[in-house]
């Protein structure tokens, strides 16, 4: 019985963890050495040297953020594009 109790517990907070969890987007680029990601949902920014560090560097950012100001609705992002003239270079 222990088992079953300490399993519905494990569960209630699996539950709970997972109702806190938020998919977000992230775009990356890259600058020179460094790549940097942000999170058009909420406006963070942050970067790495691999993509790896500026996706957890993004995320650590993100979280911390959302705990000050957290999102009131759901924002989802749109991608398009759009074209410009480039300047002639000499």
């Amino acid at each position: 019985m222990r088992i079953v109790k300490k399993q519905e517990r494990i569960f209630k907070y699996l539950k709970l963890f997972i109702k806190n969890m938020k998919t977000l987007t992230a775009l990356l680029y890259k600058e020179e050495d460094m790549y940097v990601a942000e999170c058009p949902e909420v406006g963070t920014v942050s970067q790495g040297k691999t993509i790896e560090d500026a996706l957890e560097n993004l995320k650590e950012a993100t979280e911390l953020y959302l705990e000050e100001f957290p999102l009131k609705g759901e924002r989802k992002p749109m991608m398009t594009t759009f074209v410009v003239e480039e300047s002639a270079r000499t």
